[in-house]
């Protein structure tokens, strides 16, 4: 039996690690949602709206991914979807203390929801959203690291 699984972030913008991601857990799992988060403690480049677009633009070959925004716990969201699997990804050893605390509270939670990680390929372990947004929005090329898509999206931000 497959679970479904929901892959929460902001993605701000999502770039090729999380397409990595999104596109490795396709096959694993039954459904997956890409849940966006509003994050109302961060400064976002992209509002929710089109950080969900972007998202279901990059994603749209993939019949069994759904691209929400959401503004809950992602808890909630997850028992609102039938969700049974939080999946994380891990760049770096770096990532893992606030990652295993996230897995954590999750527990406490629910103890129904389990998280699992995902490490990405390796030429994606250094890529951030944080990293982009700042090399794009400083004229720097990134086109290897986000769908061309997302890069657009970036360069008319940068024109703005």
């Amino acid at each position: 039996m497959k679970l479904n699984a929901v892959y929460p972030g902001t993605f701000d913008p999502i770039t090729n690690g999380h397409q990595d991601l999104v596109r490795r857990a396709a096959r694993m799992f039954e459904r997956v949602y890409i849940a966006i988060a509003a994050n109302p403690n961060k400064t976002p480049l992209f509002p929710l709206a089109e950080r969900v677009d972007l998202a279901r633009r990059v994603l749209h070959d993939l019949p069994n991914v759904e691209v929400l925004g959401y503004s809950n716990l992602t808890v909630e969201f997850a028992r609102e979807h039938g969700v049974g699997v939080i999946l994380r990804g891990l760049r770096a050893v770096s990532d893992f203390e606030f990652e295993f605390q996230l897995a954590n509270m999750t527990r406490h939670l629910d103890r129904d929801i389990e998280t699992v990680f995902l490490t990405p390929q390796e030429q994606f372990t250094f890529i951030s959203s944080t990293l982009v947004r700042e090399v794009a929005l400083l004229g720097g090329d990134v086109r290897e690291f986000v769908h061309p898509i997302v890069e657009a999206a970036l360069k008319k931000r940068r024109r703005a």
